[in-house]
């Protein structure tokens, strides 16, 4: 199949393909003199396990990672890159949670305000709020 006609079967964009190949995430086949190069079913597989992975937070540094692992033989390898990326969803999800309750509080404070001249919002956003800082950026 054609560059293209592999775009459409993993649903990407045919510049996506070339920068995962310029990463070397994905290998480039050869071009026969004066034709066009043609991928088979491995390279969609492939493409399909690169989006699966990037889904799940891996970044593409990870991903080739992985990608020397794939013949299935590096199970510990593998798993340890995958309770590492457990340990950051689950602590990205604790400072969601926080958040949330931070504009919770602050969505009632509007609610609750009788005074016209100072939003509750707005003023405790000049102020620090019960969040730690160091998650932002400057």
């Amino acid at each position: 199949m054609t560059i293209g006609t592999l775009a459409k079967q993993a649903g990407t964009h045919v510049e996506t393909i070339r920068y995962y190949q310029r990463r070397g995430l994905l290998p480039v086949p050869q071009k026969p003199f004066g034709g066009i190069r043609h991928y088979d079913e491995t390279a969609v597989a492939r493409l399909h396990f690169i989006r699966s992975a990037q889904w799940l937070g891996f970044s593409l540094e990870e991903i080739s990672e992985l990608l020397k692992l794939e013949d299935g033989t590096h199970c510990d390898e593998a798993r340890a890159m995958a309770e590492h990326k457990l340990e950051d969803v689950r602590s990205k999800i604790a400072g969601l949670k926080k958040m949330e309750t931070t504009l919770d509080n602050l969505v009632e404070r509007c609610r609750c305000s009788n005074d016209p001249q100072r939003c509750p919002m707005v003023h405790s956003l000049y102020k620090e709020l019960d969040r730690p800082m160091e998650g932002l950026k400057k």
